[in-house]
């Protein structure tokens, strides 16, 4: 149990980085591109959503392999802890 509450408070810079672009967004949502156009790493998208920073919004039929998420309370606590 120890160490599920240390995996969620960790938390790495392409982590803070991707869940930080959801606090601009109505309901959190987060992108699925960074601010080069450049896909974000489908690793960091997993890592947020294992750790509950992240949840899925919804699955998008023309793109079935994007995650389309959105920031959860989790995550913003997260970003008011280590940003």
């Amino acid at each position: 149990m120890a160490r599920a509450e240390s995996v969620r408070t960790e938390i790495s810079a392409d982590e803070k980085a991707y869940l930080t672009m959801g606090l601009r967004q109505a309901g959190g949502k987060l992108p699925l591109f960074d601010a080069s156009g450049q896909e974000i790493k489908h690793k960091t998208i997993k890592k947020c959503l294992e750790k509950g920073y992240a949840t899925r919004w919804f699955a998008n039929p023309l793109k079935p392999d994007w995650l389309v998420c959105r920031l959860t309370d989790a995550g913003r606590e997260a970003l008011k802890k280590f940003g």
